[in-house]
């Protein structure tokens, strides 16, 4: 089983935020008592049922069926504080490891494959639910209850308890054997999951490159045998859940029907050896009616913490893969991607040495240096590294070597959102929040929106033609505008907010001559207003438009 560094905690507990820890131990203690309360229970029954049979008054009973009823109640109200801790235990700390999970990927590229992330997110992470809400308590009661009932039985007949000594001991360990395969089991399903949802993701989105290769039936056929594998390791899993059940009602029902083998021939006076002797050579009704009662119940913690065994295992697997994603390989972004006042100093960016790793490529850049209000084209085919450039001067990658400054200051995670906020970013592919325009334009849902702004980027007739004007949802894929006006939209938004460094990855890529000049006038403009342009682009009508311009490689401009 995994541990953690330096401690003999296993990955999974590590997983617990510090309040979540402290309501599940809460949990299991309340757990363990609610359960020991069947002792007085059980007294309780076995007196009012000796006495019928002895004849008793019946206030004897009616006080037996009382003191049964009140433990019973005082029982499960206690169960049912000690769940409601152990859900709000799981809730918290599954929000909180998908939290932490998706705040890494994002401020990171080079994680995990969308596909693989989601599985993770919703299906992998809901494992650790059972394994905190059931595996914990039980092992809080597997741990008391035994030997609690032990320290009762052994006074009354050290026989019953010589069963019980020999019978339970058999379990936890071949959990142990058992568990050992459950938990080999439990990473291949978890593994063929995430598998399984990359092959669904990556065959969705090449779905018409298929379907134009006539590769439809291949690419069944593969799915098909994905999915054949999936069950294959679900089934393996079920098959160890299977056996430790088997093997745990093997024992368990074997001890308790020795005990009362053993109860049955001693009220029946055939057995009169087992007890002390202080009530007797043999057992009194009371006493094997409580022993009866007891030997189930002696099993029961060990049964519900071999039926939560797998949750355990489970869990492993995910806390396995959790610790996997954070230590893979990636390329921090600089700062927490939060709000913060923008950074004092000049507009300007200066790249010097820098050389990045981008997968299993690395790629060197020429130094760049760009003064306050100037304008640069970034030219070059594809890969030379003109989106890197852009991404370095952004902050959202981070040189191997060398250094990018930015305001006349190093860029580092302490001002990388300070300069951010000086920023506009023009991609390629834009995506539009699920917000009303005005609230996306202006950074606030009734926030103002200069009609000069729409106008200096030529998108005041883009507002006018949707439905409802700035009130218009345009959502996350900015349905209703097309790239170009989406690109036009975005640098009404630089100007609504002052961005003084415009950043334009391919701004008239795939656009028509009359979009693209619309686009390219705009960026004059806004160069010509002082602010820092850099684009990186193949169209030469662009790269003229700009003052300076650096190729990547010879010749691509």
């Amino acid at each position: 089983m995994a541990k953690s560094p330096d401690t003999d905690r296993t990955r999974a507990e590590d997983l617990l935020e510090p309040e979540a820890q402290r309501r599940l131990r809460s949990a299991a203690r309340l757990s363990a008592f609610a359960a020991a309360l069947w002792l007085p229970q059980a007294a309780a029954l076995s007196w009012g049922i000796a006495g019928w049979a002895e004849a008793s008054p019946l206030p004897r009973t009616l006080w037996a069926a009382l003191a049964f009823a009140l433990f019973g109640v005082l029982r499960a109200g206690i169960e049912r504080r000690a769940a409601r801790l152990a859900y709000a235990a799981a809730d918290e700390t599954i929000h909180a490891r998908r939290q932490a999970l998706l705040d890494r990927e994002a401020l990171r590229s080079g994680g995990a494959s969308s596909a693989a992330l989601a599985a993770l997110l919703t299906e992998k992470l809901a494992v650790l639910g059972p394994w905190i809400t059931r595996y914990r308590p039980a092992m809080a009661r597997a741990r008391l209850l035994p030997l609690l009932y032990l320290a009762v039985i052994l006074p009354i007949s050290w026989a019953a308890g010589l069963v019980l000594l020999v019978a339970g001991p058999l379990i936890p360990l071949f959990m142990a054997l058992v568990g050992m395969a459950a938990k080999d089991a439990s990473e291949k399903q978890m593994v063929e999951v995430g598998a399984m949802n990359t092959l669904l993701i990556d065959r969705i989105s090449a779905l018409p490159d298929l379907l134009l290769l006539n590769a439809a039936e291949a690419s069944r056929a593969e799915f098909e045998a994905r999915a054949d594998g999936l069950r294959e390791r679900t089934m393996a899993v079920l098959r160890v859940a299977f056996l430790s059940s088997t093997v745990l009602e093997l024992f368990s029902a074997l001890g308790v029907a020795m005990v009362a083998v053993y109860v049955g021939f001693s009220l029946l006076g055939e057995i009169t050896i087992g007890t002390w002797g202080l009530f007797g050579p043999q057992l009194t009704l009371f006493q094997g009616l409580f022993l009866l009662l007891l030997a189930p119940d002696f099993f029961q913690p060990l049964r519900d913490l071999a039926a939560a065994w797998h949750d355990k295992a489970a869990a492993e697997a995910v806390a396995e893969e959790l610790a996997q994603v954070a230590a893979a390989p990636g390329v921090a972004v600089l700062g927490q991607g939060g709000s913060a006042a923008p950074l004092s100093g000049p507009a300007s960016v200066a790249l010097h040495g820098v050389r990045v790793q981008r997968g299993a490529q690395e790629i060197a850049l020429p130094d760049i240096a760009v003064g306050p209000g100037a304008s640069l084209a970034l030219c070059g085919p594809s890969g030379v590294g003109k989106s890197t450039a852009l991404d370095l001067i952004a902050g959202l990658l981070v040189p191997s070597a060398g250094e990018v400054r930015v305001a006349g200051q190093l860029l580092s995670s302490e001002r990388a959102d300070a300069w951010r906020a000086r920023l506009a970013y023009v991609p390629q592919q834009v995506h539009i929040p699920d917000t009303t325009l005005r609230g996306f334009l202006s950074g606030a849902p009734d926030g103002n929106v200069p009609p000069e702004a729409l106008r200096r980027a030529r998108a005041e007739r883009i507002v006018e033609a949707l439905p409802d004007g700035l009130e218009t949802v345009l959502g996350e894929s900015g349905a209703g505008v097309s790239g170009g006006e989406a690109r036009r939209l975005l640098l009404a938004r630089a100007l609504i907010r002052g961005a003084d460094v415009i950043l334009a990855d391919e701004p008239t890529a795939d656009l028509d001559a009359a979009t693209g000049a619309a686009i390219i006038e705009v960026l004059r403009d806004l160069a010509a207003e002082g602010r820092t342009v850099i684009v990186a682009t193949h169209d030469p009508v662009l790269a003229e438009a700009m003052a300076q311009r650096i190729d990547l490689e010879a010749g691509a401009c």
